[in-house]
């Protein structure tokens, strides 16, 4: 049923290969010749779990459910089988507490997928913004960007001191609870974990030289947004099997924000959209005009900042980009 998940719900490459090998591994340990008869031992008609129904069951009313109550199956039926090897077949008993872990890691990271598709559900464009030199243009920006519909920001600004981006943290995350209190737009931090925790921020992003996806997982706890970024197919891989909740992939073309000594081949980028079930964000000189192309790549979400940011009208350019990028969604 996992298998069946992650491959026709959530089209992950890399999952269902893991839960295929999981599958077959199984297999493999139940056709050790020490098992060879367990199916002649069976007792369908004089089995006296026939009939009982379970006084409360796992519910099923979406993906994740279907995920859990299978999983909680497999793990238990595996440790049943674990533990009676020990005593009929104990070389086998080894071979099926090792499924069981993997089982365990492999529940783990389709969850985690679950979640982080449902809590970025509808974000589609995410804008970096630095911290401003003055307190009421940084706030009057986020202010309208949440009102131009934009769903999440990242505050990246790496010259303001770490009291300054704490403020305009602060700002930016009571800015956010303000505008929908239901369902508050996301509001991340560049590197800084301690500062996602200090202001209750919904999470962070952070790089190949910052604290590692599952270190920022202890310091952030679970229900927090981790973003990585990955400039090649083995980081994005790595990033998601660490439980990263979204990638920022790229760099995609010349920015005015920063310079790169070479950009993501197209190849990169369909790989990673094409391959694995995390969100991802295109980023880096990101523009209106560049989003066919990155559609062309099955990259159907964008991380930007200059492009908005520097533009003469930053509300009307993130609305144009948000409207572009919702058609793009639309089968």
């Amino acid at each position: 049923m996992i298998e069946d998940v992650v491959r026709f719900t959530l089209d992950d490459v890399v999952l269902t290969a893991l839960a295929k090998d999981l599958r077959h591994g199984l297999a493999a340990v139940l056709a050790r010749p020490e098992l060879a008869d367990r199916g002649a031992a069976r007792d369908v008609a004089g089995d006296v779990g026939q009939g009982l129904d379970a006084a409360a069951s796992l519910p099923r009313t979406g993906i994740a459910d279907l995920v859990a109550a299978n999983a909680a199956r497999g793990t238990q039926a595996v440790r049943s089988l674990e533990e009676c090897a020990a005593v009929v077949a104990p070389e086998a008993s080894s071979s099926f507490e090792r499924i069981r872990y993997r089982l365990y890691d492999l529940e783990r990271r389709v969850m985690a997928i679950l979640r982080a598709r449902d809590r970025l559900a509808g974000v589609a464009l995410c804008v970096l913004v630095d911290g401003r030199d003055d307190v009421a243009v940084f706030e009057r920006l986020v202010e309208g960007l949440f009102g131009a519909g934009v769903r999440m920001l990242q505050i990246r600004d790496k010259d303001l001191p770490i009291a300054f981006i704490t403020d305009r943290m602060q700002r930016a995350v009571a800015i956010s609870r303000r505008h929908d209190p239901a369902r508050p737009p996301l509001v991340v931090v560049n590197d800084r974990p301690d500062i996602a925790v200090a202001v209750g921020a919904d999470g962070v992003h952070v790089g190949a030289d910052d604290l590692p996806v599952p270190l920022v997982r202890r310091v952030l706890g679970p229900g927090s947004v981790i973003g990585s970024t990955a400039h090649s197919i083995a980081e994005a891989r790595t990033a998601a099997a660490a439980g990263a909740d979204y990638l920022g992939i790229g760099p995609c073309f010349p920015s005015a924000t920063k310079s790169f000594a070479e950009h993501a081949p197209p190849e990169f980028l369909r790989t990673v959209c094409r391959e694995l079930a995390v969100p991802s964000f295109a980023i880096g000189g990101v523009t209106l005009e560049r989003l066919d192309t990155l559609a062309a790549l099955g990259v159907t979400r964008v991380a930007v900042a200059s492009a908005v940011t520097r533009a003469a009208d930053p509300l009307r350019v993130a609305r144009t980009l948000l409207g572009r990028l919702e058609s793009l969604h639309r089968p």
